[in-house]
């Protein structure tokens, strides 16, 4: 007997991408190769910048060029008995495989989705592309697909508008408009980042579901090790344009070769205990020989004894917002956003604040603030009621309170360069007697929040994520304030830089002595960064505790739902 030896789905033969401008040429990606069989799901890893993306986008030749240039390789995909190197393919023989024979899902659905057009129109206009069937069969599939994805009421969803939908109800859209046309390959570009644990779970085990039905083979794109042990049966690690590793899941986990992978599992939360410093990928790599790994024991001396003195009490605070009005305009429905809720918070602690989005914790963040207006309650700051306060008089209390936003380059003014940032809010408040005396102050926070003084006069669009975030931190800091409000501060950064953010927040604390609330979807960065945790849900506080006994032994079924969703990985 003869066994005949099957071809890969698609082989990436020594790609090599290049960027190329009247300045610089950008090396994005080195000379790669590996293959995709059918039936499996690779996971491409790596930081952003690390050329996973580029690697996606030049299988379908998705890349603008000019620029983009590919210098070398081939990307040989083989379906159906027809073999073809897809960066020879052009016109309508690309448009025929684009979607059709290979999809892609691409990280933000809300951009990737027509504002203007109804969702059912949208997937219906996939199909009708590549199906000769009629309009009112394409309706058909596209129901019986919304169907297959678990959308609620599927006929209902068809003729709502993308704004209308939740950020998986939107990403279960996309994986219907993905499906639709049964590929054999299907390209997962971070489709699960921004979402919250319960949702990704959801959606992870959505893919997997479809996945084992048709045989396709997947390219699962991810930063996240902890995701590829959920899914994923091998996994390609990519570093500066390179592939540094690939193996099976389990060798990766369980024998990781080169530095690099080493310190993307390492520097997890999930593996650590509070208060010990967070590895990052540079003492892997040998760019910071012999970092200490300590514990903060000055903070935690501190934060053990944090109910020595209560900085903010809330007071059967609510928050309603109209839903439904008549046509004079009375009020005739409330989303209770918050909803009668009571608790403390003592100085020097870090209270972790956990739930899924629209649980309203964002929403009670701000409140406290007084950046939403509450229906109801108190919120009692340093023994001063501040919903008793005019709002124009609330000035010396927004110097004591600061927050820290999710996304930190729609929260900075893309015209200011970043010392005009930090500084523009010591104008504000009137501290230090001239700008020279600001900008060296602006200058000093820069560097605690590891970033070089030559940086003060670029603009936020010259940084990365994870250093815009820095920037934002130092911004809070600049008015020496007591208690900050972290809302989804690390959720969008990558592991490795999400590690570094952590670090610095802990490292900042023991200098300032500040209070932190810190917003969280992900219960188990919120266990390592905690003293206490609030669980919130529909409005209310579900439960609450010290963050071993919240994780270890929670009470309430949601909360339990809530770490079950946390992707453990095969080490954790």
């Amino acid at each position: 007997m003869i066994l005949v030896k099957l071809q890969p789905l698609l082989q990436i033969q020594n790609l090599s991408v290049d960027f190329i401008t009247e300045d610089e040429t950008t090396h994005a990606v080195k000379n790669i190769s590996f293959n995709v069989n059918q039936n499996e799901i690779v996971a491409l890893v790596g930081e952003s910048g690390s050329g996973k993306t580029v690697t996606s986008l030049s299988i379908l030749q998705l890349l603008p060029s000019p620029p983009a240039k590919y210098s070398t390789g081939k990307i040989i995909f083989n379906h159906s008995d027809n073999v073809s190197d897809l960066l020879e393919v052009a016109g309508a023989e690309l448009r025929q495989i684009r979607g059709n024979k290979i999809a892609m899902i691409f990280q933000e659905p809300m951009t990737s989705l027509n504002p203007v057009f109804t969702c059912g129109n949208q997937v219906m206009e996939a199909i009708r592309q590549h199906k000769k069937i009629s309009a009112a069969e394409a309706k058909a599939k596209t129901i019986e697909w919304f169907r297959k994805v678990k959308l609620p009421f599927p006929e209902r969803v068809f003729n709502r508008y993308p704004h209308q939908l939740s950020g998986g109800q939107k990403q279960r859209v996309m994986i219907a408009m993905a499906f639709c046309c049964e590929p054999a390959l299907l390209i997962c570009d971070e489709p699960t980042t921004a979402l919250d644990v319960t949702v990704q779970k959801t959606i992870l085990g959505l893919l997997k579901e479809l996945q084992q039905q048709t045989g396709m083979g997947v390219i699962f794109i991810t930063h996240d090790l902890g995701v590829v042990a959920e899914i994923a049966d091998r996994a390609v690690i990519m570093y500066k344009g390179e592939i540094v590793e690939q193996n099976s899941v389990q060798q990766i986990f369980n024998q990781p070769q080169h530095p690099y992978t080493k310190g993307l599992i390492a520097c997890r939360p999930s593996l650590h205990k509070k208060g010990e410093r967070l590895p990052v990928v540079s003492d892997f790599l040998g760019n910071k020989q012999n970092e200490e790994r300590v514990v903060f024991k000055e903070q935690l001396s501190k934060t053990n004894d944090h109910k020595s003195h209560r900085l903010l009490e809330v007071q059967n605070l609510s928050v309603h917002f109209p839903s439904r009005k008549n046509f004079l305009g009375k009020v005739l429905e409330h989303v209770k956003a918050v909803d009668d809720v009571n608790f403390e918070v003592y100085k020097g602690e870090t209270l972790g604040l956990v739930g899924e989005s629209g649980c309203g914790k964002t929403t009670l963040g701000r409140t406290l603030l007084r950046l939403i207006e509450p229906t109801a309650g108190k919120i009692v700051f340093n023994s001063t009621d501040l919903t008793a306060i005019p709002a124009d008089k609330l000035k010396t209390f927004r110097k004591e309170m600061q927050l820290v936003f999710q996304d930190p380059y729609s929260s900075l003014n893309p015209r200011l360069s970043i010392g005009s940032a930090i500084t523009e809010p010591m104008k504000v408040h009137q501290l230090l007697k001239n700008d020279k005396l600001r900008k060296d102050k602006a200058v000093e926070l820069l560097e605690k929040v590891n970033l070089d003084s030559k940086y003060f006069n670029r603009y936020p669009h010259e940084f990365s994520g994870g250093q815009r975030q820095r920037i934002v931190i130092a911004r809070a800091l600049a008015l020496n304030p007591s208690f900050i409000v972290c809302d989804e501060s690390v959720s969008a950064l990558d592991v490795s830089v999400q590690a570094q953010v952590l670090n610095l927040l802990n490292d900042l604390k023991k200098q300032f002595d500040y209070t932190i609330l810190f917003i969280s979807h992900d219960l188990s960065v919120v266990r390592y960064m905690s003293d206490r945790v609030l669980v919130m849900y529909q409005g209310k506080i579900e439960e609450s505790g010290t963050a071993e006994d919240i994780y270890l032994h929670p009470r309430s079924d949601y909360t339990k739902k809530l770490i079950d969703a946390v992707p453990k990985g095969l080490t954790a």
